[in-house]
């Protein structure tokens, strides 16, 4: 049994070795006769492909003249109708695009819209700050007598009045310490930021 084996084994791989010689030779006789017809056979399919290549140029081009609304003339009516309806997918094609890239931007601008709100709510949160910290310097320097004046006084004269509107524009400047009434305040100097 197990010389059979044997023999079936060698066999197979015999068998296996010839068929591979017989491919191999076939391989090497069909490339030895496409070398030998080559050149000529080349050529012809050279012409085929040119002459294929420029009728599809030439569909192209009239194709394209048509879709320019040139050269109708020779066209039925079914053939306009196909036409016409191949520009309209093309025309709702290019619409769609258009609408997705305004949603995009109209999106994004939103967006954009929505931080700078932020910033400004964020903003007027420290200018509240701001004038707080000033009326509570105010006091120190001019006593609690005159918090009603130093309320109208010190902040309306830095335009740092409290705004009805939040979204008003704030434009925030340092200045230099102004000097008030010099016959009431001499020597007593107005600490603040300046808004405009």
């Amino acid at each position: 049994m197990k010389q059979l084996y044997y023999v079936s084994i060698t066999y197979n791989l015999h068998y296996l070795c010839s068929m591979k010689s017989v491919i191999e030779r076939y391989k090497k006789a069909t490339e030895d006769q496409l070398q030998t017809s080559n050149p000529i056979s080349e050529v012809k399919f050279w012409k085929r492909e040119v002459d294929v290549l420029r009728q599809q140029l030439h569909n192209l081009q009239e194709n394209h003249r048509q879709l320019m609304g040139e050269e109708l003339s020779g066209l039925s009516v079914k053939d306009l109708q196909n036409l016409e309806n191949q520009l309209e997918m093309s025309l709702r094609g290019v619409r769609m695009r258009k609408d997705h890239i305004l949603m995009s931007e109209i999106q994004e601008l939103s967006q954009k819209r929505n931080l700078i709100h932020q910033e400004n709510v964020e903003l007027n949160e420290k200018v509240k700050l701001i004038q707080q910290e000033n009326m509570a310097l105010y006091k120190k320097v001019h006593g609690t007598k005159d918090v009603n004046e130093a309320n109208s006084n010190a902040l309306l004269t830095n335009s740092l009045s409290i705004r009805n509107d939040p979204h008003e524009p704030i434009c925030l400047q340092l200045c230099q310490p102004l000097q008030q009434n010099l016959e009431t305040s001499s020597g007593i100097t107005t600490l603040g930021l300046q808004l405009q």
